[in-house]
C-alpha cells in the first residue's frame, strides 16, 4: 500500500480567488512528475449535494461517472488531470451530519454525547482519507470550501488540524490561497488582508506552510519578505498567482513559481521528472492562434451566471482548440425570445445550442430557436432539455400536433412526446430520484452520431427524469427525425438527428461533462467544424 501524502487547499479574505483552479493546476504539475494524483473538495454548505440547488446559487451542477451530483470544481479537476472523479471526490456538511445522526439513531455511538468535536471531525478525516486509503494515489489534494473564518467551515479546519497532527508533517501540508490587492489611491499592494488571514487561520491552530498569493500585479522580493515574516513561512513558500489570461495558464505559471517543486520538498517526495506540459502547450498555442471565428447561440435561461454552463463553456475552448477557431458564445435568454423576435436575434449565429435546464420558464423561447434552427439549416445542438425541446418542437411543426409537450410543463397535453418513466410516477422527493451518471449507449449504423464517434457502442453521463415517449417513435420517424441511439437494456432514445438537415442532433444526455484539455468531446469538435463550414458558405 502506497503511504499517500495530502495536501490541504484553504482559502482566505473573499471568496472566488480560484482555490479549484490552483489545487487542479498543482494536481497537473505532479501529474506530469509522474505521481498519481487526485483532488478532492469538501463544501461547507448543509444541502446534501448541489442537486436541487438552484443555478444561479452554486452554478452549473457537475455529475460524476458514478452519478454523484456534484460541485463544479470537479469538473475543473477532471478537464486538467483527465482522469474521473468519484461520489468520494465531493463531501458536503450536509453529508457528513447526515452520516452521524444515521450512525447515532442506530446506537452505533453507544449511547454517547454526539459532538462536532470528535464526532464530526472524525467523520470528515474518514471522508478525506477514503481515496488514500485506496492505495492508488500518491497524493490527495483537498480543497477546503469557503473562506478561512466562516463559521461553517471551522469543522473542517479543526480536521486539518488533527490530521496534520496524526499524518505527521511530512506527509500532510497546508497551502492557503489569499489575496494581495492593489489600492490604486495608493499606488501600492497592501499584505494586512494576507496577515490577518493566516492569523484566524493560525487561531484555529494551522499554520501555512505555503501562501499562494492572488494579485494584479508583480510581488516584488520586499513584499515577499514581508509575508514570510508575518505569516511565518519561508520567502520561497510564498508563490504569486497573478491574473491570467486563461485558467489554462495557470499550470505553467504554477511552474515558474516552483509549487509543484516546493509541495514536493515539504512531503520529501523525488523529484526527479520534468514537467513538459507538451499536449497542454500545443493546446494553449492553437487555442490562443485561432485562424477563424465563430458565433454560436447559447439558449438557455441562467445566461445571467456564466457558471450555470461552465462545462458547456470549457468544452467549446477544447473543441474550438482542435479546429483552430475561436468560439464566441452569444449568451442569449430563452425567456427574451419570441416566434417574432428570433429571425433578428440568431440571424447572426453560425450554430445554436439549446441547453440544459429544469421547469417550464423559457422553454417556449428555447422551442422558438430549435424551430428557427431546423427550417433555416443552421447547425443545432441539443443537450438534455434541448433535445426534448427539439423532439417537442418537431412534433409540433412537422407532425401537426398542436399541443405535443413534456409532461414537466404541462400535465394536461393530450400528446406527452416526453414523459416520466412509470417506475418514476410515484416519486415525490426530487433528490437524487434522476437517472444519473454513465449509462451506455447503442448507435445507428449509418448515423451522424456514429461517424462522429466512430464506434457503436458509448457511454455518456446522464441528469434528467423525463424521457423521450416511445410510443411517438414511428410517427417521429416517418416524418423525418431519427432516434439514432438508444439504451441497449432499456431501449430508452438517447439521440435525435434529423439526416435531412446539415447538422442537427439532439442528445439526452450530458456530453460536456466528459470534454477535457487532453480529449475535447467528439461531439462538440463536430459541432464547431460544422459551425466553422456553415460561417465559410
Amino acid at each position: 500500500m502506497k503511504n499517500t501524502k495530502y495536501v490541504f487547499v484553504t482559502g482566505g479574505v473573499t471568496s472566488s480567488l480560484g482555490k479549484g483552479i490552483i489545487a487542479a493546476s498543482l494536481a497537473k504539475l505532479l501529474q506530469e512528475r509522474g505521481y498519481s494524483v487526485t483532488i478532492q473538495k469538501l463544501d461547507p454548505y448543509i444541502n446534501i449535494d448541489p442537486g436541487t440547488l438552484n443555478p444561479y446559487e452554486h452554478g452549473e451542477c457537475y455529475v460524476t461517472e458514478d452519478g454523484a451530483e456534484t460541485d463544479l470544481d470537479l469538473g475543473h479537476y477532471e478537464r486538467f488531470l483527465n482522469i474521473p472523479t468519484s461520489q468520494a471526490n465531493n463531501v458536503t456538511t450536509g453529508r457528513i451530519y447526515q452520516s452521524v445522526i444515521d450512525k447515532e439513531r442506530k446506537g452505533e455511538f453507544l449511547g454517547k454525547t454526539v459532538q462536532v468535536i470528535p464526532h464530526i471531525t472524525d467523520e470528515i478525516k474518514h471522508r478525506v482519507q477514503i481515496l488514500g486509503n485506496t492505495g492508488e494515489f500518491d497524493i490527495v489534494i483537498t480543497e477546503i470550501g469557503g473562506t478561512v473564518g466562516d463559521i461553517e467551515s471551522l469543522p473542517y479546519v479543526e480536521s486539518v488540524r488533527q490530521l496534520l497532527w496524526e499524518l505527521g508533517h511530512e506527509n500532510a501540508i497546508v497551502v492557503h490561497l489569499t489575496l494581495v490587492p492593489y489600492l490604486a489611491a495608493a499606488g501600492e499592494l497592501k499584505t494586512k488582508p494576507t496577515q490577518h488571514s493566516v492569523k484566524m487561520l493560525m487561531q484555529s491552530g494551522v499554520s501555512p506552510d505555503i501562501l499562494v498569493c492572488r494579485t494584479e500585479h508583480e510581488i516584488s522580493d520586499s513584499i515577499k519578505n514581508k509575508l514570510a515574516l508575518f505569516c511565518n513561512v519561508k520567502k520561497e513558500d510564498v508563490i504569486q498567482s497573478i491574473d491570467a489570461e486563461t485558467i489554462y495558464d495557470v499550470p505553467n505559471l504554477m511552474l515558474e513559481e516552483n509549487l509543484d517543486l516546493v509541495v514536493l520538498k515539504k512531503l520529501q517526495l523525488p523529484q526527479d521528472k520534468q514537467p513538459e506540459l507538451k499536449v497542454w502547450n500545443e493546446f494553449l498555442t492553437k487555442f490562443k492562434n485561432p485562424k477563424h471565428t465563430v458565433e454560436i447561440g447559447l439558449i438557455g435561461k441562467y445566461v445571467e451566471l456564466k457558471d450555470a454552463y461552465k462545462s458547456i463553456s470549457e468544452a467549446f475552448i477544447h473543441a474550438g482548440a482542435q479546429n483552430e477557431v475561436q468560439v464566441n458564445i452569444n449568451w442569449i435568454h430563452s425567456e427574451d425570445l419570441t416566434v417574432e423576435n428570433v429571425p433578428d436575434k440568431l440571424k447572426n449565429l453560425n450554430g445554436v445550442l439549446v441547453a440544459p435546464g429544469f421547469g417550464e420558464r423559457g422553454i417556449e423561447g428555447k422551442i422558438a430557436a430549435v424551430k428557427f434552427a431546423r427550417e433555416n439549416n443552421v447547425p443545432f445542438l441539443g443537450i438534455c432539455l434541448g433535445m426534448q425541446m427539439a423532439v417537442i418542437e418537431f412534433s409540433r411543426n412537422v407532425l401537426g400536433l398542436k399541443d405535443a409537450s413534456s409532461s414537466e410543463m404541462d400535465k394536461n397535453t393530450t400528446n406527452p412526446v416526453i414523459d416520466l418513466m412509470e417506475e418514476q410516477k410515484s416519486v415525490t422527493n426530487y433528490g437524487g430520484t434522476m437517472r444519473l451518471g454513465a449509462w451506455d449507449c447503442q448507435l445507428k449504423d449509418n448515423s451522424k452520431i456514429k461517424s462522429i464517434y466512430k464506434k457503436e457502442h458509448i457511454s455518456e453521463r446522464h441528469r434528467h427524469r423525463y424521457e423521450f415517449n416511445s410510443s411517438y417513435l414511428q410517427q417521429i420517424e416517418n416524418a423525418g427525425m431519427i432516434a439514432t441511439g438508444k439504451n441497449p437494456k432499456t431501449d430508452l432514445v438517447e439521440v435525435v438527428e434529423i439526416p435531412s438537415h446539415p447538422w442537427f442532433i439532439g442528445v439526452q444526455y450530458h456530453p460536456e461533462y466528459k470534454s477535457t484539455v487532453l480529449n475535447p468531446h467528439p461531439l462538440f469538435v463536430d459541432f464547431v467544424k460544422a459551425t466553422l463550414e456553415h460561417s465559410l458558405n
